[in-house]
């Protein structure tokens, strides 16, 4: 499937938006339109927008604690995840490590495997951080009759999970490859990350009917600036600090959910940053012992 797949793609970025749009139609039964179907929806990200930091790292601690994951491998994710809270925004590298440390773990194993491990981790650890803002935004669009699909790096399992878990329409993932039920290891495409968000949105537009002009879009990173343009409504969403510039320059709303960021990311001395991420992990890698 994926080689025919390959072989129709114009370009890597289109084939990852296509495969990931394969893969989440593969997941969820396509929702049945009814006489007075609406032609609009809302696409959210989720790190740092639908919930608070990065949902892979929280996937990865729970892992982690069922000795699934080194003492290296929970590092590489808590540097990571420091980074991003602190600094309010993606970098590039920590996701691409985070995706090849979390790859090579699940080369072998089954996907139902993997699944089912993720789905006691949603309930122990991801449940409470989704943001109370963000829920009501979620909601207020399917109240309208709207559907809701996540847009995110996030591997397309997790997603699915974070979507049935808060009963949306469906989920637009990064595809791990696997076969016979088996990852290999392999990304199909890339990341479903920057212009990639953008074909997914548009291959989904396609399929389901929906009038682009019509769709809001939600997102905390400026690297989500093709699918925020892409709909007549974007908004930002606890904004980096290029796409809230972004957003006041073009008058786009502007939500955020965050409490005493400026304290945090302004405010902290660098040194005591330093610290207070040295202090965190030692935290993690302790924990992980007593477990």
């Amino acid at each position: 499937m994926w080689s025919r797949l390959r072989d129709r793609g114009p370009s890597r970025t289109a084939f990852t938006g296509a495969a990931s749009v394969t893969a989440s139609t593969r997941l969820s039964s396509p929702v049945p339109r009814s006489p007075s179907f609406d032609r609009t929806a809302a696409f959210f990200d989720v790190d740092n927008t639908l919930m608070r930091g990065a949902s892979l790292y929280y996937f990865a601690r729970g892992l982690a604690a069922r000795k699934l994951f080194t003492t290296r491998d929970l590092i590489r994710f808590g540097w990571g995840q420091l980074v991003f809270r602190f600094s309010g925004a993606e970098q590039r590298h920590h996701i691409n490590e985070a995706c090849e440390t979390a790859l090579a773990f699940v080369a072998g194993r089954k996907v139902s495997d993997l699944v089912a491990l993720c789905e006691e981790i949603y309930d122990e650890t991801v449940a409470d951080r989704i943001w109370e803002g963000a829920r009501r935004l979620v909601y207020r669009h399917l109240n309208a009759g709207q559907r809701v699909w996540l847009v995110t790096a996030t591997p397309v399992e997790l997603a699915d999970i974070i979507k049935r878990r808060l009963g949306l329409t469906g989920a637009l993932g990064t595809v791990a490859e696997s076969v016979n039920g088996v990852y290999t290891g392999r990304l199909v495409g890339d990341l479903l990350h920057g212009a990639a968000k953008a074909e997914a949105a548009r291959k989904l537009a396609k399929l389901e009917g929906l009038d682009l002009a019509q769709c809001t879009a939600y997102s905390d990173s400026y690297n989500d600036l093709p699918l925020l343009s892409l709909v007549g409504h974007p908004n930002a969403v606890n904004p980096d600090d290029a796409l809230h510039r972004h957003a006041q320059a073009h008058g786009w709303p502007v939500h955020d959910f965050r409490r005493h960021r400026t304290a945090l990311t302004v405010g902290l001395p660098s040194a005591m940053a330093g610290a207070l991420a040295g202090g965190a992990l030692v935290g993690l890698l302790r924990n992980r012992r007593r477990g």
